[in-house]
């Protein structure tokens, strides 16, 4: 079992080092720079793939994960 992390920032001027912070105790961590309107997330893609039964995805906000397109207001 291991824990596998994943971070985004939604633009090119913004840092990942926040988050890469408190996913430092991850096994592996994925990372990317994409607007959450850019549906097409390949490091969130492999991470999906690479992850197995048992393995737990941690992220450091869920809205990182998040599309936007399926946020209802």
């Amino acid at each position: 079992m291991a824990l596998i992390g994943y971070a985004r920032v939604s633009s090119v001027g913004q840092s990942l080092d926040v988050q890469l912070d408190k996913l430092q105790h991850c096994d592996k961590v994925y990372q990317e720079k994409k607007s959450a309107t850019i549906q097409q997330r390949s490091q969130l893609d492999a991470c999906l793939e690479y992850i197995r039964e048992g393995d737990t995805l941690v992220v450091s906000r869920l809205d990182r994960c998040s599309n936007g397109s399926n946020v209802s207001s």
